[in-house]
Order: structure tokens, then C-alpha cells, then sequence
């Protein structure tokens, strides 16, 4: 069983009288390790480095408290960006990110959640380039028992994107879900695209999208950091769904990605099901990363 962040960060620092070059060398490497990314690390390690210098670091429980504040103060707050405007008719989603992250799945999770709540909601299959995701947010729209607009393959994305939003307006659907093309081969493509389901989500519904959330695989570890700056490139990302958010081992992730892109953590998978997705609450992030319990 991998050893979580606290257990790594405990074996780095345990018996320590002072923090010096190798305890601060012993952090970073299990912050790297959590998949926080370089930058982010650095950051941490260099705040760590400044406040332990201003407040004379002496107990283990302390460190762990700065850690603990530098962390979560790295993790975007979400602010509007996370809240549901169930007044616009209808919020309109608009779902990127590559293939194989989940993303279809996620929309799938998300459709079904937001019924359950009582809401209307219709997806769009505009990845119209790969049979296999539209018939794949089929079976997910017949799973959740929400209505889908689909077009025949090689359809125009764009056009499936209005005719979406444009079917939400007219049956009063409360969440319009958009599923996009998942494939960065071609950046100077992907940008074009996601630029023109933009424009045209706002022409079937004024200052639509209100979000365009990014997926990404937690386990893919670095990959998730390069596929994030290709997409902010691309679109204006507002938040981020984390999927296949198995433990606490790998769990920097989470607070790199909200950092690279300085926008929320949104949503996170916690499992193949089709409710086995959650709203991701910082405070109760943050102290899974230092559970106390991980030391036994």
C-alpha cells in the first residue's frame, strides 16, 4: 500500500530538533511525491523555508500546522464559479478535457446528481468525432434518465452545441451539459473549436457557457499539469473535476492544478459508480492530507 502524504511528510521530519537544509530537501521530496507539481512545491518549501525562520519552528505539530496553512492557502476558494445559478434557464456546462480522463463519465455522474436534486437537464454529444463517446453519453443519459442532443457522426460540433442550449431554452431544462472533442494533437484545432461552442452557446442563450470545467485523472500524476496548461490556452477554464481521486497518496494533485490554473477545485470521483461523485470541500481535503490516523 503506498505510504499517504502525512506518513511520507512524518517519516521526513519525526525526530527533527530543527529544520534545516535535509528536513526542508525530506519536505519537497514528499510534496513532489504527492504529485503537487514543481512550482507549487517550491512555493510551499520557500513560504515553509520564510516562516519557519520568522516564528522559530520547535515541535512537529507546529510544522505540520504551517505546512497545513500554506497548502490550503495554494487551493483557489470557489467563490461564484462553484455555485449553480439555477436562475439562468438554462446554466449551461460546457465539459473538457481529453479522452480517457472520464470526462463522459463525469458528465454522466453530474446529470445524474443534478436529477436527483430535482433538476432538468440535457446533454449534448458534440465530441461528434468519435462514435464511441456519443454512444457511450447515450447509455449515461439513459442511466440517469435525462434527454440527449446528438447529430449524426462528423457533425459540426458547434452546431450540436446550439441546437443543446437551444433545446434547453424551449423545454425548460434547468442544466445544460456540453461533452466536447477530447484530443490535443492539434492545439491550434482544439482552440478553434472550443471558440466556436462558446460563441454559439451564446447566441441560443445570452452569456452562455456559465462554466467550462475541466476534467482530469488525478493518476495520471504530471500528464494532468500538461493537459491543464494546454486547456487554459484553449478556453477560458473556470473550474476543474478531479476523477479517480483514490487516496491520499497522490492527493497534490489536487493542490497543483488549482494553483497552475488559479481557478477552483469543483468536483471529485470517488469511484466508478454513478453517484460516486462530490462536491470537493477544501477544509475536509486538506485534513485527509495530515490525518493523524495515517501514522498507525
Amino acid at each position: 500500500m503506498a505510504l499517504s502524504f502525512f506518513q511520507k511528510l512524518s517519516r521526513a521530519i519525526t525526530g527533527k530538533s530543527r529544520v534545516d537544509d535535509d528536513t526542508l530537501d525530506a519536505i519537497e521530496e514528499a510534496l513532489i511525491e504527492s504529485d503537487m507539481g514543481v512550482d507549487t512545491t517550491l512555493k510551499v518549501v520557500d513560504s515553509l523555508e520564510e516562516r519557519v525562520s520568522r516564528d522559530r519552528y520547535t515541535s512537529f505539530e507546529e510544522l505540520v500546522g504551517y505546512l497545513r496553512d500554506e497548502i490550503s492557502a495554494l487551493i483557489q476558494k470557489g467563490g461564484n464559479s462553484v455555485e449553480i445559478d439555477f436562475s439562468k434557464k438554462p446554466y449551461v456546462m460546457l465539459v473538457v478535457g481529453v479522452n480517457g480522463v472520464g470526462k463522459t463519465t463525469t458528465i454522466g455522474k453530474l446529470a445524474h446528481m443534478f436529477k436527483s436534486q430535482g433538476k432538468k437537464v440535457i446533454l449534448g454529444a458534440a465530441d461528434t468525432f468519435r462514435a464511441a463517446a456519443v454512444d457511450q453519453l447515450e447509455i449515461w443519459a439513459e442511466r440517469a434518465g435525462v434527454d440527449i442532443v446528438r447529430q449524426a457522426m462528423g457533425s459540426d460540433p458547434a452546431s450540436v452545441a446550439f441546437d443543446t442550449v437551444k433545446a434547453g431554452v424551449a423545454r425548460g431544462a434547468d442544466v445544460v451539459i456540453i461533452d466536447t472533442a477530447g484530443r490535443l494533437h492539434n492545439r491550434t484545432d482544439l482552440m478553434n473549436e472550443l471558440t466556436k461552442i462558446r460563441n454559439v452557446c451564446g447566441k441560443a442563450r445570452a452569456e452562455a457557457p456559465d462554466e467550462v470545467l475541466l476534467v482530469l485523472d488525478a493518476s495520471t500524476g504530471q500528464n494532468a499539469f500538461q493537459q491543464a496548461k494546454e486547456f487554459s490556452r484553449a478556453t477560458n477554464i473556470t473550474s476543474i473535476a478531479v476523477t479517480k481521486l483514490d487516496g491520499t497518496a497522490k492527493g497534490g494533485v489536487v493542490v497543483g492544478l488549482s494553483d497552475l490554473l488559479k481557478v477552483p477545485v469543483k468536483y471529485i470521483g470517488t469511484g466508478e459508480g454513478i453517484g460516486d461523485i462530490k462536491l470537493f470541500d477544501k477544509e475536509e481535503f486538506v485534513a485527509s492530507l495530515f490525518n493523524p490516523e495515517d501514522l498507525k
